[in-house]
């Protein structure tokens, strides 16, 4: 999903228009999709040769909100076929494949946000809040920002009202889960101090509902130029939200700066530069659309250019691990969360 918000976000940004920029954004969305069939097999492989060590993941505290992420994988490349993919596949194709991963992704996304709080609850609660516990419930989130993009090709009436109605549904699981994961996360920010070093990009996943919520908005004023008022409560909703998104980014930002100073080496966490920041771009480039703000596209202009430098970062790095051998090729565990009474770090 990293990758893929790569080629898709780039393709939303004013410089799109430039010769090769939609054609490297297509590539890249390409490149998602390769990966996605080749881990999809692989991953379940895994459940089918080791279903102890893959239960053993599921109910692992550090590893099971990750379990999200095949949801936002499965959305976000779909997402991406029709905006990029089509390019390639044509109309037809890119619209099939694009039902196919919206619908796995949305199912798979509402299992996740509702099963693994409730290993979370009953079999593994963790001792202190972490941005990681954001994985499963964002995963809605991403199935309502995407799902707008399969309106246009459904026959107007109940067919289309309906699908808008489930995203618009989707929207509110996963705020309204999220509302309640951030204040203690942030609380236990200030009260602990700042996270061990491998796990400080965590801290980049507060982003993920913030800036999928604002591209959720636009995206479902955009397919619904008819409802009353859709398109001013989407701004009104929207610049607020990427005010935070751009304060938290601040904020994380400077922590990760600081860990890097202190010796952070390259984790897996790294990818926490990607997808997060990504919606942020969405975000800011779905609501300069609605408002006509060249501010605002040129904040996702720039916000776009950390992302690639975000990926650049992650994915040759996470190549070189898995070739050397020095990251496992099967789930990494998640840095662990210090308990509470954890004396900040200097």
């Amino acid at each position: 999903m990293g990758t893929a918000v790569l080629g898709t976000a780039g393709a939303g940004l004013p410089l799109a228009g430039l010769p090769g920029v939609r054609t490297a954004c297509t590539a890249v969305w390409a490149l998602a999709l390769l990966a996605l069939a080749v881990l999809l097999p692989a991953r379940a492989a895994h459940w089918a040769r080791h279903p102890d060590r893959a239960r053993a993941h599921l109910l692992d505290p550090a590893v099971a909100p990750f379990h999200g992420c095949l949801s936002m994988a499965l959305t976000s490349v779909g997402g991406g076929a029709l905006v990029v993919g089509r390019d390639w596949l044509g109309t037809g194709p890119a619209v099939g494949l694009a039902a196919v991963l919206w619908t796995a992704g949305m199912v798979a996304g509402l299992v996740v946000a509702v099963g693994i709080p409730y290993l979370m609850v009953v079999r593994h609660p963790m001792e202190a809040p972490s941005p990681v516990w954001l994985l499963p419930v964002v995963a809605p989130m991403v199935s309502a920002a995407t799902g707008p993009l399969l309106a246009p090709h459904l026959p107007a009436g109940q067919a289309r009202a309906t699908l808008l109605a489930a995203c618009l549904g989707l929207f509110g699981v996963s705020l309204l889960a999220a509302l309640l994961i951030l204040p203690p996360v942030f609380a236990r920010l200030v009260a602990a101090g700042p996270p061990p070093l491998p796990a400080t990009p965590a801290l980049l996943l507060v982003l993920g509902p913030l800036g999928q919520s604002a591209t959720a908005a636009a995206a479902l004023a955009g397919a619904a130029p008819d409802v009353p008022y859709g398109r001013v409560l989407a701004v009104a909703y929207g610049l607020p939200v990427l005010g935070f998104a751009l304060l938290w980014l601040a904020l994380a930002g400077a922590l990760v700066v600081r860990a890097r100073r202190r010796g952070m080496r390259f984790g897996l966490s790294w990818w926490a530069f990607t997808f997060p920041v990504g919606t942020c771009v969405t975000g800011l480039a779905g609501t300069a659309r609605l408002t006509g703000l060249v501010v605002l596209d040129g904040a996702a202009v720039a916000l776009y250019a950390l992302l690639a430098a975000g990926w650049l970062a992650a994915a040759p790095a996470t190549v070189r691990g898995l070739l050397s051998g020095s990251l496992p090729a099967g789930t990494a565990p998640a840095p662990r969360a210090p308990a509470p009474g954890t004396a900040r770090t200097r």
